[in-house]
C-alpha cells in the first residue's frame, strides 16, 4: 500500500490564463479509495493524470510514500501504478490471457510460468474463470467483462496504486452496479490505494472512503461521505452531494449519529428487550428494521464487541435529521 500526497499542485495549460488545477493540497491514505468528484471542467482527470505524469504539473509537488514523483523516471513510475480508463483499450488481436499479462511482460522479471499463474489468479479475482475466458478475444466479451479484463491487467504487476478514470461510465446501470460491487469485493482482498474519478455522486458514496470535491480547479472539501453530508463546507458541496435530501441523509448517515444513550428515553426496559442493530448500520437500515419489527426502539450494538451503545428510535432519527437540516441553514463555511 502507499500514500499519495498533493502539495500546492497546480496545472495551467498553454494558452489559458485560468488554472485547470489550482494549488490543491490533500493526502490519500494508504489502502483507501479516494473519489474525485465535481462538475465537468473541475480538474478531476487533470489531477489524476498528474499522478502518473501523463500530465506534468506547472508547480507544486506530488509525493508517493514521501518521495517526490516529479524527480523520478516517468516510465519507471508508471510501471508501479495501475491505470484503468473508460475506454478499456484491450488489444483486439490478443486473447484475454495475453491482454492481462502484457503489462507484466513490459515490466520484465517474470517467468512464463509465474505470468501464466498470475493471469489465472487475476481472472479469478475479477470473476472471469480462467478456463472459460483465458483464450477468448475481446470482441467475444461484453462491455462489463472487458472492464474486468482491464482491471485485471492494471493489477498484473501488483501495483500499490490504482488510478481509475471513470472506468464504469460507459456501462449500463445494471452492469455498472455489478462492477462497483466487484471493485468493493476486490478491494477487500487486495487493499490498493485507489484514486477514482467519477461524475456520479452515488458511485462516489458507494465506493469512497474519502471524497475530494473539486470546483474550478480548487479543492472545496475532503472528507468521508458522512462528513460531506452532515457538514458540507459550502453551498457548492451541499448541492453536489445532495445534503438537503432527507433520503440521502438517512441512506448514508450512521445510526450512531442518532443514538440515545438514555434508557428512560424509551422505557424502563432492559437492553435485551429490543431488537438489535449494528453500530455501522445506516439510519435507513435502522428505520426499516423499526418498521419491520414494529418495535419502539432498537438496541445499537458495537460492531466489534457487540456491547450495547444505546437506543435508536424513529423519534431520535427524526431529531437527528431535523438537527442536520437546521445546521445546513447556518452561514456558509470557509472553503479549504
Amino acid at each position: 500500500m502507499a500514500t499519495i500526497a498533493f502539495h500546492e499542485i497546480t496545472k495551467v495549460f498553454p494558452g489559458t490564463s485560468k488554472p485547470a488545477v489550482d494549488a490543491v493540497t490533500f493526502e490519500v491514505r494508504e489502502g483507501s479509495t479516494c473519489m474525485l468528484v465535481g462538475t465537468s471542467g473541475s480538474g478531476k482527470t487533470t489531477l489524476l493524470r498528474m499522478v502518473n505524469r501523463l500530465i506534468e504539473p506547472t508547480s507544486g509537488q506530488i509525493f508517493i510514500d514521501g518521495k517526490n514523483i516529479l524527480e523520478e523516471n516517468r516510465i519507471l513510475l508508471r510501471r508501479r501504478i495501475g491505470y484503468v480508463i473508460q475506454q478499456v483499450g484491450l488489444f483486439p488481436h490478443m486473447n484475454i490471457g495475453e491482454n492481462v499479462r502484457v503489462t507484466a511482460e513490459i515490466a520484465g522479471g517474470w517467468t512464463k510460468e509465474r505470468m501464466a499463474q498470475r493471469v489465472d489468479e487475476l481472472l479469478e479475482l475479477v470473476g472471469l474463470p480462467p478456463k472459460e475466458y483465458r483464450k477468448r478475444f475481446p470482441r467475444q466479451l461484453s462491455g462489463g467483462q472487458q472492464q474486468r479484463v482491464g482491471l485485471a491487467r492494471a493489477l498484473a504487476t501488483d501495483p500499490a496504486i490504482l488510478l481509475m478514470d471513470e472506468p464504469f461510465g460507459a456501462l449500463d446501470a445494471i452492469t455498472r452496479a455489478r462492477m462497483q460491487d466487484e471493485l468493493l469485493r476486490i478491494q477487500q482482498n487486495v487493499r490498493k490505494t485507489i484514486l477514482f474519478v467519477s461524475h456520479d455522486i452515488e458511485e462516489a458514496f458507494k465506493l469512497g472512503d474519502q471524497i475530494a470535491v473539486l470546483h474550478d480547479g480548487k479543492l472545496q472539501q475532503l472528507g468521508t461521505p458522512v462528513e460531506l453530508l452532515a457538514n458540507p463546507a459550502n453551498d457548492y458541496v451541499r448541492k453536489l452531494v445532495g445534503a438537503d435530501s432527507i433520503l440521502r441523509q438517512i441512506e448514508y448517515l450512521p445510526v450512531t449519529d442518532a443514538l440515545d444513550r438514555r434508557p428512560e428515553a424509551v422505557s424502563s426496559a432492559h437492553w435485551g428487550d429490543f431488537p438489535t442493530c449494528s453500530s455501522n448500520a445506516t439510519l435507513l437500515e435502522a428505520m426499516l428494521k423499526l418498521i419491520e419489527t414494529n418495535a419502539s426502539a432498537l438496541t445499537v450494538q458495537d460492531k466489534d464487541t457487540q456491547e450495547p451503545l444505546g437506543y435508536i428510535t424513529l423519534a431520535s432519527i427524526n431529531q437527528e435529521i431535523t438537527r442536520t437540516r437546521s445546521h445546513e441553514t447556518t452561514p456558509e463555511k470557509t472553503k479549504i
